[in-house]
């Protein structure tokens, strides 16, 4: 028994370490998702493929991709490890990689940035309480001039080229999945993946920035589409919607408009992770989806952020769109026929399908030894569904609940949603507490409560330890929600 609550934990801890590394790639990168949709749509409009073909007007695009989004990504780097000044030298740093290589050095910026931020705040410290008074901005300024050069000739050098030759044997790779019809294999991963909310690192964090070179070179890329396809996550709604069960299939409908039309990937988990064998149709749905995305010859100018058919319209290039539309379309239908057949099968076998929130439920027991050092005490606290260092001393009572605040991954999608749902709870119950979203490294510190859901709550613990952490798997719809509206009342 030791032996077995050893291991899950060990499972548990690798998984949040995980969601830290893909939180910090794709931290980088999601910031600036509008600048590379704006990129995106430059290059559908005015490259000589384009739709308004325009010389003059092209020639925004191979300066964007090769020095604003790597300078972008590269200064979002730093800031993440060394605030402003980190900021700051990680656009330094980026450069020597952007000039010291001939493709876009996203990969390079995403090494950079970061180790240029964490250099300078290694020497901050080191000179902290050191400096004589009057000397500081002096010190300040040459410190991070000096440092600032040394890594971009560093990166120049060193950097840049191993990060195009890394780049090249990626590439080559992917080239070789396509020649040898090999790439739709790559969603038996992917599609698990996300589930375990992998989706952003996966997507922003990898498969994005080697999609960019790519759409540079040849103004599409299929890896684009790998991950965001809302297809397969469509058709294990629509299963619900159609021949589903209670919650399940009740609020299903509102699921598919706030995945499909919203971008909102995550809404969806849920419902596998109630019933972990629809992973097959995902994964059926993936597969089917890429296949016929690479043999139509689909793909996008620029990532589909949120993954929202809308989005996937705006970024598909010029005599692009049936390939596109065909192949959301079949991963939607072969992920709605086999988990239509999975969830018809449970009921002639008298399997009740519980509710969406019991299951739910389920998975907090079955996982929540996973998720902390002590397996008794996290299974006590995933049964009350709050998970704290110290339960009882971080509950809050209604006098010292000031700010809400509902977390994710990116601070983007699920937690905007969430947040919107229990703001308008407690306007409704006549409470007036401030309620935001962030992302789950960058909780508040005047944070009182803390909502997350189920996987991310360890991390959220880490975060800020002294508020009180709620965990739900269904952010569209808790009954924790009214429990804590209850509670504020």
């Amino acid at each position: 028994m030791a032996t077995t609550a050893t291991t899950k934990t060990s499972s548990g801890g690798v998984r949040v370490k995980v969601q830290q590394f893909g939180r910090m790639l794709s931290g980088m990168v999601m910031p600036n998702i509008g600048a590379f949709i704006a990129w995106g749509l430059i290059t559908a409009l005015f490259i000589p493929t384009g739709w308004l073909p325009n010389k003059d007007l092209a020639m925004l695009v191979d300066p964007m991709i090769k020095f604003l989004l790597p300078l972008l990504i590269g200064y979002t780097g730093g800031q993440m490890v060394g605030g402003k000044r980190g900021g700051v030298i990680g656009a330094i740093a980026t450069m020597g990689v952007i000039v010291g290589a001939d493709i876009p050095m996203f990969l390079g910026a995403m090494i950079v940035g970061p180790l240029a931020g964490w250099v300078l705040r290694v020497f901050d410290r080191a000179v902290e309480g050191k400096i004589k008074a009057g000397f500081e901005m002096l010190v300040n300024n040459f410190s991070l001039g000096i440092i600032g050069g040394a890594l971009t000739l560093g990166a120049y050098k060193g950097i840049g080229p191993l990060v195009q030759g890394l780049t090249n044997i990626l590439s080559d790779g992917v080239e070789i999945l396509v020649n040898h019809n090999l790439l739709p294999l790559v969603n038996i991963i992917i599609e698990p993946a996300k589930v375990l909310f992998l989706n952003n690192a996966i997507n922003h964090g990898i498969l994005s920035p080697i999609a960019a070179e790519e759409s540079a070179r040849i103004g599409k890329s299929i890896l684009f589409m790998l991950e965001s396809n809302p297809g397969p996550g469509l058709g294990i709604l629509l299963a619900y919607w159609l021949v589903g069960k209670g919650s399940a299939k009740s609020s299903a409908p509102g699921a598919v408009i706030i995945h499909f039309l919203g971008g909102i990937h995550e809404i969806y988990f849920p419902y596998i992770l109630m019933n972990p064998r629809l992973i097959l149709a995902v994964i059926g749905g993936g597969v089917s989806g890429t296949f016929t995305f690479q043999f139509l010859g689909a793909g996008l100018t620029a990532s589909p952020s949120p993954g929202s058919i809308f989005a996937y319209l705006a970024m598909t290039p010029k005599g692009g769109y049936g390939p596109m539309l065909a192949g959301v379309v079949v991963a939607t239908v072969v992920s709605f026929v086999i988990a239509a057949l999975l969830l018809k099968t449970s009921s002639k076998n008298n399997e009740e399908e519980a509710d969406l929130e019991e299951a739910s439920a389920k998975m907090r027991n079955l996982k929540a030894a996973g998720s902390a050092v002590n397996p008794a005490a996290a299974n006590a606290a995933a049964t009350a569904n709050v998970i704290t260092p110290n339960t009882a001393a971080n509950v809050r009572n209604k006098a010292d609940v000031h700010k809400i605040v509902f977390a994710c991954d990116a601070g983007m999608g699920s937690s905007a949603m969430g947040a919107s749902v229990l703001r308008k709870k407690l306007q409704n119950a006549g409470i007036n507490i401030t309620v935001v979203n962030s992302a789950v490294s960058e909780i508040p510190a005047d944070a009182d409560i803390v909502v997350t859901q189920k996987t991310l709550t360890e991390r959220a613990i880490a975060s800020n330890p002294e508020a009180e952490h709620i965990s739900i798997d269904n952010f569209l719809k808790s009954p924790k929600y009214d429990e804590l509206v209850e509670r504020l009342k």
